[in-house]
């Protein structure tokens, strides 16, 4: 027997990630423009740093709270009532080591091997990833791409609900098709999770980058104190912390003692000096939020004006996220279009395959970066499809 044999059918099942696989194909070309993975180019600014540094030299270095620091539980309730114009209470707040670790928190939490939880697809590869590492049944529910943009079909999600189903895994603005579900969608998805007795996971991580207003629409604007809702987010992409690995759950005050342990028997909370520099982020980074979602929407018509104008390309310029999610007529398969590219243009792009049912034939650009950079995908971009 071999080592790999002797192994979990879960570890053995998870696949190879589409988009690591083309980075490593291609990552020391030196002419590489890297629109393959979903973060910007600048590093995280001076003022978080400054918070964090100043907490290690204050050795800030032991073992803290669980549910996060005091201080930046109170800073995220307070950002909710900034932006969401909700008041929330610091209790329904749980920092965690990433926002992938909060959705695998969250999964644990409702779901137990065997059971359910449906999700919209396209879809970022790593919700199905980490449904199947907890033995949970991925349901994918396909969106459709019809008139030019994604569209949720309610029946096709409601008849997808079934004696298992646990979760709904609802992520809008949506990675990487950029679908952002309006009030009435929100609405009718939540209704269904009601009538059925079920939760919804939102991920919302994309809510500030959202193009027609200050936010886009929310659970939060639409739910009760008795929905059965757990939000996911994360502090690496309105702040350029995508390495800090931090992120936070909110959920009712009930399942604080549930997920201070699922904490506790992880990570057992995230560092100090982090949070402090996440608490500097929250607390002082609105303006900068506000400065990277100017710059993507800059990007975004550059990237997808330029995609467009080839009339050979499928793709809904986005309402949010940043992200151009785009099939080129004549390239179905998304992964060999993927690799061409990159060889023959230098432009480093994800293939659709890796985010499951829908996205085989498209490709995903993150357009987070400097504007020259994005001006050369254009341009490079343009020119390849044309000429195909």
């Amino acid at each position: 027997m071999s080592f790999l044999d002797s192994l979990s059918p879960q570890a053995r099942s998870v696949p190879e990630s589409e988009i690591v696989a083309v980075v490593n194909h291609a990552r020391l070309r030196e002419d590489v423009v890297p629109l393959w993975v979903g973060e910007g180019d600048r590093p995280t600014p001076a003022f978080i740093c400054d918070a964090t540094e100043r907490s290690l030299r204050a050795g800030e270095t032991f073992y803290t709270w669980q549910r996060g620091i005091p201080p930046l539980r109170q800073a995220l309730a307070d950002y909710y009532g900034r932006h969401f114009g909700t008041g929330a209470d610091p209790e329904t707040f749980f920092v965690t080591g990433s926002g992938m670790l909060a959705i695998r928190m969250s999964i644990e939490a409702v779901a137990a091997p065997g059971d359910e939880i449906i999700y919209l697809s396209p879809a970022w590869p790593n919700i199905v990833a980490a449904l199947q590492l907890s033995s949970t049944r991925a349901v994918g529910v396909q969106l459709d791409f019809t008139d030019g943009g994604w569209h949720l079909d309610m029946d096709r999600l409601a008849a997808a609900i079934g004696p298992r189903t646990r979760a709904l895994f609802i992520n809008t603005p949506s990675n990487p098709t950029g679908w952002t579900a309006n009030s009435e969608e929100l609405s009718q998805i939540l209704e269904l999770a009601r009538k059925a007795g079920i939760w919804v996971i939102a991920d919302e991580i994309y809510a500030r980058f959202f193009y027609s207003g200050h936010r886009s629409d929310s659970f939060l604007d639409i739910a009760d104190e008795n929905d059965r809702i757990i939000y996911v987010n994360t502090f690496s992409k309105n702040w350029s912390m995508t390495g800090w690995r931090i992120g936070w759950i909110k959920a009712p005050a009930e399942l604080g003692q549930v997920f201070e342990n699922l904490v506790q028997f992880s990570t057992s909370g995230v560092p100090q000096f982090t949070q402090q520099g996440a608490l500097a982020a929250i607390s002082q980074g609105d303006d900068y939020v506000e400065e990277l979602k100017e710059q993507a929407r800059r990007n975004r018509d550059i990237l997808c004006d330029a995609l467009l104008s080839t009339n050979r390309v499928r793709l809904s310029k986005p309402d949010g996220t940043f992200y151009a999610f785009f099939a080129i007529d004549g390239m179905e398969d998304s992964r060999a279009a993927a690799y061409r590219i990159v060889d023959e243009t230098g432009i480093g792009l994800a293939p659709g395959c890796g985010f499951a049912e829908g996205g085989e034939a498209f490709l995903r650009a993150c357009f987070l970066r400097k504007q020259d950079h994005v001006e050369t995908a254009a341009d490079r971009l343009s020119r390849f499809i044309s000429n195909i």
